[in-house]
C-alpha cells in the first residue's frame, strides 16, 4: 500500500520541506508517501474565486490514482486522535488499496471533491497554514504507523 499526499499549493518554506522530507523517509518502508503539488487556482481582483475552486478540483481529481482510498482533509471532517488514526490505518490495510489524502486550497475543497472523498478528516478547529497542513498529516501518518509496529514513537 502506497500513500500520495495530493495538495493545492506549490513551494513550501524550507523547513516545511524538510521537516515533510524526514516523515517521508521514515515512512517509506511502512507506508511509501508521494507528495503531489497542485498549482492554485488563480485569485485576485475581478477573478471568480468558484472559478479558482472549480479549477483546483478538476487538477486534483487528474492527481487521483484509481481505485485509491480517498480520504479529504477538512475542517467539517472527522477529528481522530492518533490512537483512531492507528485503527484507520490497520483498516485501510486491510482494504489493500492505496490511499489518498487532499488538502485542498485557500477556499477549501471544491464540493465534488467532497461528495467524492470516502472520508472527510479534520486536524481540529485551529485553522492552519496549508502548507503546515502536510507536515502534521507526515508526521501523524509515521505516528499511525509506529504505533501499530510496536515502535516507541508514540509515548501518549
Amino acid at each position: 500500500m502506497r500513500a500520495r499526499l495530493i495538495a493545492v499549493g506549490e513551494r513550501m518554506p524550507a523547513w516545511v520541506a524538510d521537516g515533510f522530507a524526514e516523515y517521508r523517509k521514515r515512512l517509506s518502508h511502512e507506508l511509501p508517501l508521494e507528495l503531489v503539488e497542485i498549482k492554485a487556482g488563480v485569485r485576485g481582483k475581478g477573478r471568480d474565486p468558484a472559478r479558482a475552486i472549480a479549477d483546483e478540483g478538476a487538477a486534483v481529481r487528474a492527481a487521483l490514482q484509481k481505485d485509491a482510498h480517498v480520504v479529504a482533509l477538512d475542517g467539517g471532517g472527522a477529528g481522530w486522535s492518533s490512537e483512531q488514526l492507528a485503527a484507520e490505518l490497520r483498516r485501510w490495510r486491510m482494504e489493500g488499496r492505496d490511499l489518498a489524502f487532499l488538502i485542498g486550497g485557500p477556499d477549501g475543497h471544491a464540493s465534488e471533491i467532497l461528495a467524492s472523498a470516502q472520508q472527510r478528516w479534520s486536524l481540529g478547529p485551529l485553522t492552519l497554514p496549508h502548507m503546515l497542513v502536510r507536515l502534521v498529516v507526515a508526521e501523524q501518518l509515521y505516528r499511525a504507523a509506529t504505533m501499530l509496529a510496536g515502535h516507541p514513537y508514540h509515548r501518549a
